[in-house]
């Protein structure tokens, strides 16, 4: 109990395999109805539960509708907007200037290419990731957030730990095709049985093959700490 399997790779497929079949049709937690709203939730994600962006997003997108509304915004009117969002003042600073930017650069339209949606305020590559999936059907990578970079370590499927180099690691053991997915089956597995703090080892369906189960280690491979 609580062995990996001998490969990076064959410990992947047993994961996928597993969690594939526990969530069969993994789907994004956050509310838009097109590209632009759903640029803003994911700026608005960052550090804040998907839930509270939700609950956020329900009255400012009846607000905001449109790139141009974000753009002409009144900065400190949008932070208001936005007061139950951890770093309010900051995440309004950067859906203004990222609305500018779309009016100025890019006919008023979501970019569709990395470089150009990180060269937008507020999108790191996880951000990019996210509306390029799910905005623009093009998958170039895959989603590292809080969730991902604590199970993928965990499982021995990493020892990376800047969510960029995790990326980097995890696009070469994880099939193309399961990108997207990976992330989704993750973000599932972390909120139901794997959570940061007291993951319930003793019903997860991975706990056999997982390195940092509390039940056989003494170890947490997710940040090196002690059970």
């Amino acid at each position: 109990m609580g062995t990996p399997l001998d490969t990076r790779e064959a410990q992947v497929e047993e994961v996928i395999d597993r969690l594939e079949e526990a969530y069969p049709e993994p789907e994004i937690s956050l509310n838009f109805s097109n590209r632009l709203e759903l640029l803003v939730a994911v700026i608005l994600s960052a550090q804040c539960t998907d839930e509270r962006v939700n609950k956020e997003t329900a009255d400012l997108f009846e607000k905001y509708e449109s790139v141009e509304d974000y753009a002409n915004a009144d900065e400190d009117e949008l932070a208001e907007d936005l007061n139950s969002i951890t770093y309010y003042n900051s995440k309004a600073g950067y859906i203004k200037s990222a609305a500018q930017a779309i009016l100025e650069d890019h006919d008023g339209e979501v970019p569709d290419t990395m470089s150009e949606l990180t060269d937008l305020s507020g999108v790191g590559r996880k951000t990019a990731n996210v509306v390029l999936q799910h905005g623009h059907d093009i998958t170039e990578g895959i989603v590292v957030d809080t969730h991902v970079q604590r199970i993928s370590r965990r499982l021995g499927i990493t020892e990376e730990e800047r969510p960029e180099a995790i990326e980097e690691d995890l696009m070469g053991v994880v099939p193309r095709e399961h990108w997207q997915n990976f992330t989704h089956w993750l973000i599932s597995h972390g909120r139901d049985t794997c959570t940061a703090r007291n993951p319930d080892c003793s019903d997860c369906l991975l706990e056999d093959v997982c390195p940092s189960s509390k039940l056989q280690h003494d170890v947490d491979l997710a940040d090196g700490s002690e059970w």
